[in-house]
């Protein structure tokens, strides 16, 4: 965990580092804050790549595993006044934070459509260090009880993005155990993964069955896509804390006492060999890191190259799709189109595919 103090980085060695943090709970001005503390905390300790967890902002809606359904229409209408635009002011303030402090960011946010404040997605931005953003990722399928609160995620952030320190992927949560989304960014050369995960998960009754090990879960799936596409992985996961479980439970004791009982998640910092590289974040808020060198990915891809001579290509292959999806579409006939124009017109999108 950060100690406050810079170590000096082994020559050829890039800094990375995941924020092990408590959301500000429906709360994104004060989300926004947190993230630029982090970030300068971070930077302070010569971290070039900081990781933040699972919807950071606004904080991921725990509560859909809590009540009923019927009785959560209020937390969604708070998620969703609380949730961000990818063009609004507050990844705005974010990047130029990133963009002062001259490191890049990857934030787990839930992002609110263009289109209607009711759709909402799990997503990922990826903000480079003079402050650009440089993807949008969008968590493909929502997990179980997250459907209540996300929509459906799309492929066009499904990408690798090729910055001054490397080739950065990212994936979410479940995301990280799903072989063909993995396979998508190993294909394209992803050198470091970002992973996020959320502070808990009530999968079931934790003061009966023990809970789901979220810690254990999160150590599999990194270990596994570190050895299987030789890249470095770093994983950032919430922090619950007593401002968030006073929040999510809302005075209802029953819940409060399945999130207190509820296994911890982890932050962390897996190598290709399986080996943890930092220290591990569970119990309290901190800042992990661990230095990484590039280079010595290349020896490793010689053994089992995924995106390489260790693949049939000719026999296997996989198709992305990376449209983005819009609400409209305006078409007009053949007839219209001469018309109105005197010619032919194509089919014209409201908004560009990305």
């Amino acid at each position: 965990m950060m100690n406050g103090k810079v170590t000096r980085q082994p020559e050829g060695t890039l800094r990375v580092g995941a924020a092990h943090a408590a959301s500000a709970m429906l709360d994104a001005e004060a989300g926004v804050r947190s993230a630029q503390q982090w970030i300068r905390m971070a930077s302070e300790s010569g971290v070039k790549l900081l990781v933040f967890p699972e919807s950071f902002i606004p904080g991921f809606p725990l509560w859909n595993a809590l009540f009923k359904p019927i009785n959560g229409h209020e937390f969604f209408m708070r998620l969703a006044q609380s949730s961000l635009l990818v063009d609004g002011p507050e990844i705005a303030a974010i990047s130029e934070e990133a963009r002062r402090c001259q490191l890049h960011v990857s934030l787990g946010f839930t992002e609110r459509s263009p289109h209607s404040p009711g759709c909402l997605w799990n997503s990922n931005i990826l903000i480079g260090d003079d402050g650009r953003v440089l993807n949008v990722h969008r968590k493909l399928v929502p997990t179980f009880y997250e459907k209540l609160s996300w929509n459906h995620g799309d492929a066009a952030g499904l990408r690798v993005i090729s910055t001054r320190i490397g080739r950065i992927g990212s994936l979410i949560c479940g995301e990280n155990g799903n072989p063909l989304s993995r396979y998508a960014l190993m294909a394209q050369g992803e050198e470091i993964h970002t992973s996020n995960y959320p502070p808990v998960w009530p999968f079931t009754d934790p003061r009966e069955s023990g809970g789901y090990d979220l810690t254990e879960a999160i150590r599999t799936r990194a270990a596994a896509h570190a050895f299987e596409s030789k890249t470095f992985v770093i994983v950032s996961s919430g922090f619950l804390d007593e401002a968030s479980i006073y929040v999510i439970a809302n005075g209802d004791d029953e819940a409060e006492a399945i999130l207190r009982a509820c296994p911890r998640s982890a932050s962390m910092v897996v190598g290709p060999s399986n080996d943890v590289l930092s220290s591990i974040c569970r119990d309290e808020e901190g800042l992990v890191h661990a230095d990484v060198n590039l280079a010595s990915l290349l020896p490793l891809r010689q053994h089992h190259d995924m995106a390489g001579y260790y693949n049939r290509m000719d026999l296997i292959r996989v198709t992305v799709d990376r449209r983005r999806p819009e609400p409209l579409t305006d078409a007009v006939s053949d007839d219209e189109s001469a018309g109105c124009f005197g010619g032919r017109a194509e089919a014209t999108p409201v908004s560009d595919d990305d």
